[in-house]
């Protein structure tokens, strides 16, 4: 009986030993040895440095390193210097930055030498679409890490600080150094002085990161909270409320990075209910924080229920105010012309705004990309975004170049994620979500790693510590090496086009159900909903044919892009085909690149994506000796279920499609398991 017991607790102690819950992300680094650190002056952040160097060191024995601060010219911003033994940078939060790259490095087996690196965008910031309830819009982790639920307390605890902290030294990890706390869709109550205070409170625990808090506001919030009668910009009682709020704010929080504003947007009140411009409401909010520092990122997210086409009203709205907006004002264009859709075109704002600070905003949450289900890794996605060519300045101008300051010149250079973190334990709802996280901040720093790169660094960081404390006798370097990393970084790179494929192949988009943009619905079009709210408006099906003509014959949405794009595009035979639905309206028998007709290519791209999630499933299925049991199951469990939604994805576009094509399913196709009407009446239900 003694023995079982005393087996019965070595067993559980086991158990705890490897329960893994996800919560520490990346940073699993345990030091291996001592490190002697040198470092002259003294501060918080300078503090977090010497702490993260001797829990993290990975490096021989006893080694000394230097930290110094010291101007160096070929240094930028908060950029380093990086040696085997020492950092130098011009700013504390250069020495953070260099301490957490030599980490990363020892911990991933990565070469470090004399190097200088210096950071893409100037600020690097997560937007967080929480709302003061504690809710989040398109939050697929949980609620608010920021607001508590249902608004009930604004009370900063003892838990509230430490899961802050937590969340400041992730980002600070990978170089993020700002953080939207509230939804674009904006609370008026932001602004008023309780609010306030809680943002004091995140402040004061952010900054030692390095971390700036910025706020998202109500356009009309002097006549909501304020007592006006006006929010029109150019009103002088307009202009001296916000002055005073941006007062009020910086005797806060000294260190406040600025707006983000989505105005004349979805109903969201703008400058343009008075009148007025986006370039009038900008600078009123530019003015009133100017003398501080702060910075108004003005979104171009804008559309209106009009005849135009939707993929051209940033453009035509954003272009003819080019040179008008104050140097403190950037404009943040979401990476395609329409919606974070799993394939874009890239907006044709990139590089035509020439005398205007613009910054990318990529979309980390998987609104449309399977949310907290699916395994969808974004690096891929978003490499192929910003080494897009714009040639706006010739061959070689990409999205990259054009938003980093290195072709325009930029008060300002910043790229935004909208933030996939909520208060679930690992954080991101799905374990593999966390990699999007981790791939924004590498980017942001530097958008020229490749999404190779990044996926090697974050599966070694995340779970190479635990392969090797699992201790099996499989296990080696070499033979993780070859069964686990090699095989899931395999997973990653071609899920995002997986889930191009089994969802919205060929250049189709925004093709989802209304239900919370989760699954399949090109059927939706109910009477009184706008056009442009409904999957027809963009696949545009019927017997002759399919896909959205943006030709010079169609919307000529085609001349928004700088030449040779244009052309290219304009030209079914130049277009490449991953966008040949989003700019060409075509014939089912259209001859395809395969020798395929284009019916029976979007039937063969519909089932090789189902066929890519199989086979993504059994990859993982391959690994388990290499993982932990927790994170093992829930992954595998997530993907049953994609596995089964990408089923339903294929036979509700081919079923639906169908009856357009009056094609049969080719042969070799696997048929479809479901029915329409089935299909179409479970989406219904959802409603």
């Amino acid at each position: 009986m003694k023995t079982t017991i005393i087996f019965s607790i070595l067993i559980l102690m086991i158990i705890c030993l490897h329960a893994e819950d996800g919560h520490s992300l990346w940073l699993r680094n345990k030091s291996k040895g001592s490190v002697h650190v040198v470092c002259k002056k003294t501060s918080p952040t300078l503090t977090i440095a010497r702490q993260e160097l001797e829990k993290g060191w990975h490096g021989k024995n006893g080694e000394t390193v230097l930290l110094s601060i010291q101007e160096n010219n070929s240094i930028i911003g908060d950029g380093f210097k990086l040696t085997p033994k020492s950092i130098q940078a011009n700013t504390e939060l250069g020495i953070l930055y260099g301490v957490y790259e030599l980490l990363r490095r020892q911990q991933v087996g990565q070469t470090i030498k004399e190097e200088i690196s210096n950071p893409s965008y100037e600020r690097r910031i997560l937007n967080h679409w929480d709302n003061p309830d504690g809710t989040i819009e398109r939050g697929y982790a949980g609620l608010s890490i920021f607001w508590h639920q249902g608004g009930k307390s604004l009370d900063v605890t003892e838990n509230d600080k430490k899961l802050w902290n937590e969340y400041a030294r992730a980002n600070a990890s990978i170089g993020i150094n700002g953080a939207v706390l509230n939804n674009v869709n904006s609370s008026p109550l932001m602004l008023t002085k309780e609010y306030l205070q809680r943002v004091k409170a995140i402040a004061g625990v952010l900054r030692h990161y390095g971390i700036k808090t910025y706020l998202s506001i109500k356009y009309s919030s002097p006549s909501l909270i304020g007592g006006l009668k006006t929010s029109d910009p150019l009103n002088d009682d307009v202009i001296k409320w916000w002055k005073n709020k941006a007062t009020e704010i910086y005797s806060l929080i000294p260190d406040f990075g600025g707006f983000l504003v989505k105005a004349n947007s979805e109903g969201q009140a703008g400058p343009q209910d008075y009148g007025r411009t986006h370039a009038d409401g900008a600078n009123l909010l530019a003015d009133a924080i100017k003398p501080y520092g702060g910075i108004v990122m003005w979104r171009a997210f804008v559309y209106n229920p009009n005849d135009i086409d939707r993929a051209m009203q940033a453009y035509n709205e954003f272009m003819p105010l080019d040179g008008q907006f104050h140097d403190n004002v950037i404009i943040q264009v979401k990476n395609g012309p329409v919606d974070f859709q799993p394939r874009e075109p890239f907006s044709p704002l990139f590089g035509a705004m020439k005398k205007t600070s613009v910054m990318p905003e990529l979309q980390i949450t998987q609104e449309y990309l399977g949310q907290s289900i699916h395994l969808v890794y974004l690096g891929t996605m978003w490499e192929e975004f910003l080494k897009g060519d714009t040639y706006q300045e010739g061959k070689g101008s990409t999205v990259a170049r054009c938003t980093d300051g290195s072709i325009f010149k930029q008060n300002c250079t910043a790229i935004a994620g909208v933030a996939n973190i909520g208060l679930d334990t690992n954080w991101c709802g799905h374990h593999f979500a966390q990699s999007n996280w981790y791939a924004f901040g590498r980017l942001a720093w530097n958008n020229n790693l490749t999404s190779e790169q990044i996926a090697d660094e974050w599966i070694k960081l995340t779970f190479g510590k635990v392969a090797k404390e699992k201790n099996n006798s499989s296990y080696s370097d070499k033979n993780w090496q070859i069964n686990f990393l090699a095989p899931v970084k395999q997973i990653m790179l071609q899920s995002r086009e997986a889930a191009v494929n089994y969802m919205m192949p060929l250049g189709f988009h925004h093709i989802f159900s209304a239900n919370e943009h989760y699954g399949p619905g090109p059927w939706w079009a109910p009477k009184g909903v706008r056009k442009d709210w409904t999957p027809p408006y963009y696949h545009k099906a019927d017997s002759t044919g399919v896909g959205f003509d943006r030709t010079t014959n169609g919307t000529n949405a085609v001349s928004q892009y700088h030449e040779p794009l244009s052309s290219k595009y304009n030209d079914v035979k130049t277009c490449p085909e991953i966008y040949l639905l989003w700019f060409h309206h075509l014939p089912w028998n259209y001859k395809m690149k395969s020798g395929r007709i284009l019916w029976d290519e979007i039937c063969y791209r519909y089932d090789l994506g189902i066929q890519q999630v199989r086979e993504i499933k059994n990859t993982w299925d391959s690994v388990k000796p290499f993982v932990d049991n927790e994170r093992f199951t829930h992954i595998q469990n997530k993907l049953l279920s994609q596995c089964e939604n990408a089923q339903i994805w294929k036979d509700a576009c081919l079923l639906y499609f169908q009856q357009f094509s009056k094609k049969p399913i080719p042969a070799g196709i696997e048929q479809p398991v479901h029915k329409l009407d089935e299909l179409i009446n479970n989406d219904m239900k959802k409603r």
